[in-house]
């Protein structure tokens, strides 16, 4: 069967596309999505009208995969690749890792400068030649350094990597090492940023978080004055609002020392921004604790307290709380004695736009209580997620939630805490509510870590599969497991093996050994963001050949995460002669938090064995939901249903007729089952 497709569907039009990979993208992503592909006309589309109907439809670009992907040819993979790039496609690491695997196997790596900026991370960094090292670097240093989170081999050598296209590691980084060097700053120790050059901000606002040794470098920096901004006395709001988010890690004892009228014209602007969402309340929290901190002290920012809790500043008024600097008039202990119940019943909504300390969102909480003592009405819910975190299971057990919508505020991703899930879904469940495919994908992934057994089996198979793919990552081991027995019930009858990966992919962190061992058996080529995520006791009990089978062609990758705690812990198995002739050649007992970056945190070593929660959850899963029970498959069955008719549409009748006979008894399973990833009898094309 040729490997090059010519989709009769799609007609000649596409056929003459200049990018061939982009006509078989269309077409693949066409047939697959149906009603979901915008525009896309009958008669095909011409050179000049591809790009146009990508740029409509690039969230379906968004579910790209190896698997089809790895059956392109050289000169396809190359235009899909730099489709991706052009339309600034985001992928995840899952689908970066394999990519770039199959990008590398078909020599297409030296066209770094045509491929997307985060593919580039997982490219192999032995294969960067010196002559185009410093391209690369800059390129690279674009990219998303977070994506690497499950690689830390890969991510130290990219450092290595940079610092040796700079010559070495450097006393003092200049500003043209720091432009080369871009996002990768966001992992170097404090020590050389506070030597750096001191444009050296704007690769820290990059940043997605500074740890505490980088804020303590970054306000270092700042306060010698070497900046653009100046020493702290000079500051002025411009030159504030230039740090962006590095604004709101300026310590107490630097806001002291800003001129007061710059210091308030800047609060105003935080709040403002926080209001308009155009700034998270997490960082305004940050900015304000810090603010507030250094003015507690100062006698014109600050009323002398008396004796008692009694109002000093004033009764606070609806004009009041519209106030951007109400919080610098206001104290937490003002807040209490100064708001009567009935201003904060009509002005609930402004007041919480404020990002209000801990200690001021806990009086509100109590000045609720007592306007409320039975639990608060739905539509106030609506005006709370800010103060849900602060509720017991007891209190949110009063609440009528009767909408949908009042779910999805409620558990936001910076509303609710992990253990208040349950409750607040009950409440809505109790009011014959209905956990659908659209809440689940609104209230995000880690919240089924959280839901109840009971609650998981509420969830009709036909919701449960537009959840899309929830990452499930940070969920206890025990909720894996049972969101894996959930998917594999509503995914085991999809028509093959490929399409039935791509669909229990997000859950195989909770798969029993017996799953892993079929799927080593069925050539997926498992991405290593995936292996790394699963259950390590079982991982353990993987032989080396079924993980060399299960990773497939992504095999090399063990290399860029070996020093990962899951992957040292099935190392420590196994020994090192096995483990050299897959190119594992450092000791696992290497310790793994030497030279990591700043930014990435994994468990001491010593730990490994203590990844599970108490109970059975530590055991090797030997037994469970039936495994899939099929032989060896040949490449047509391995890929999605969408592409296998693709193709056989392509044949005449009676060779697609012979086709069809000969794929069906490759996907029965052995014995007497009924097969489940068998091929559709009737498929119209």
């Amino acid at each position: 069967m040729s490997r090059t497709l010519r989709p009769s569907a799609m007609g000649s039009r596409v056929g003459a596309l200049a990018s061939p990979g982009l006509a078989l993208l269309l077409s693949l992503t066409a047939h697959c999505s149906g009603p979901q592909a915008k525009g896309l006309p009958k008669g095909g589309l011409n050179a000049s009208e591809a790009n146009t109907w990508v740029r409509n439809n690039t969230s379906l670009l968004q579910n790209f995969w190896c698997l089809p992907a790895s059956q392109l040819p050289r000169e396809q993979l190359s235009s899909l690749i730099r489709s991706l790039a052009s339309q600034r496609v985001v992928l995840k690491a899952w689908q970066l890792s394999c990519l770039a695997n199959l990008a590398a196997q078909l020599g297409l790596q030296d066209d770094f400068e045509f491929h997307p900026p985060n593919l580039l991370l997982f490219y192999d960094l032995s294969q960067v030649g010196d002559t185009n090292c410093r391209a690369f670097i800059h390129h690279a240093a674009q990219g998303d350094t977070e994506l690497l989170t499950n690689l830390p081999n890969q991510r130290v050598a990219l450092q290595r990597t940079a610092l040796a296209c700079l010559g070495g590691p450097h006393l003092q980084l200049s500003a043209s090492d720091l432009w080369l060097l871009g996002v990768l700053v966001c992992d170097m120790e404090a020590a050389q940023i506070v030597t750096a050059d001191p444009s050296v901000l704007r690769n820290l606002l990059r940043c997605p978080r500074l740890t505490v040794m980088q804020t303590a470098a970054l306000n270092t920096l700042l306060a010698s004055g070497k900046t653009q901004i100046g020493p702290p006395g000079s500051w002025n709001l411009q030159g504030l609002q230039a740090l962006g988010l590095l604004a709101t890690y300026i310590s107490p004892h630097l806001w002291e020392k800003v001129q007061e009228a710059v210091g308030l014209d800047f609060f105003r602007s935080v709040v403002a921004a926080c209001r308009a969402g155009q700034l998270s309340r997490h960082d305004a929290r940050r900015f304000v604790d810090n603010f507030l901190e250094s003015k507690a002290t100062s006698v014109s920012s600050r009323p002398k307290r008396r004796t008692g809790r009694s109002c000093v500043r004033g009764n606070i008024t609806a004009a009041t709380l519209h106030d951007d600097l109400f919080l610098v008039h206001y104290d937490c202990t003002q807040l209490e004695s100064c708001l009567g119940t009935r201003v904060l019943r009509a002005n609930l909504d402004p007041l919480l736009q404020h990002p209000l300390p801990a200690e001021c969102q806990r009086v509100v909480k109590a000045k609720l209580t007592q306007i409320y003592p039975h639990g608060i009405p739905e539509d106030q819910l609506h005006l709370i997620p800010s103060l849900v975190y602060l509720y017991s299971l007891a209190e949110i057990g009063q609440w009528n939630i009767t909408s949908g919508d009042t779910v999805m505020i409620l558990l936001a991703s910076d509303a609710a805490l992990d253990n208040q899930t349950e409750a607040v879904l009950q409440r809505f469940l109790d009011h014959n509510g209905k956990v659908t495919g659209a809440l689940l994908v609104a209230i995000g992934g880690s919240r089924l870590c959280w839901m109840s057994l009971k609650q998981l089996q509420f969830i009709q198979p036909s919701e449960f599969r537009l959840a899309g793919a929830p990452d499930i990552s940070p969920c206890p081991q025990s909720r894996k497991d049972a969101l894996f027995v959930k998917a594999h019930e509503v995914f085991r009858n999809t028509s093959n093996v490929g399409e039935y990966y791509y669909l229990i992919r997000p859950y195989l962190g909770g798969a029993p050994l017996e799953e892993l061992q079929y799927l080593a058996q069925a050539n997926i080529s498992m991405d290593i963001d995936t292996f790394t995520n699963l259950n390590p006791l079982t991982l353990k009990s993987m032989g080396v050949d079924s993980v060399r089978n299960l990773l497939g062609q992504n095999l090399g990758d063990l290399r860029k995460a070996r020093n990962h705690p899951n992957v040292i812990l099935w190392m420590h198995s196994h020994n090192m002669t096995d483990l050299s002739d897959m190119g594992l050649y450092t000791s696992p007992t290497q310790a793994y938090v030497a030279n990591r970056p700043p930014n990435t945190a994994y468990p001491p070593s010593g730990l490994i064995h203590s990844l599970d929660p108490p109970g059975n959850d530590g055991v090797s899963h030997t037994s469970g939901s039936p495994p899939v029970h099929l032989g060896y498959l040949s490449l047509a069955v391995a890929l999605p249903s969408s592409l296998l008719w693709l193709l056989l549409c392509q044949l005449p009748s009676g060779q697609m007729a012979t086709a069809h006979r000969t794929l069906e008894p490759m996907a029965l399973a052995q014995g007497s089952r009924t097969p489940e990833h068998q091929i559709p009898e009737k498929q119209s094309c």
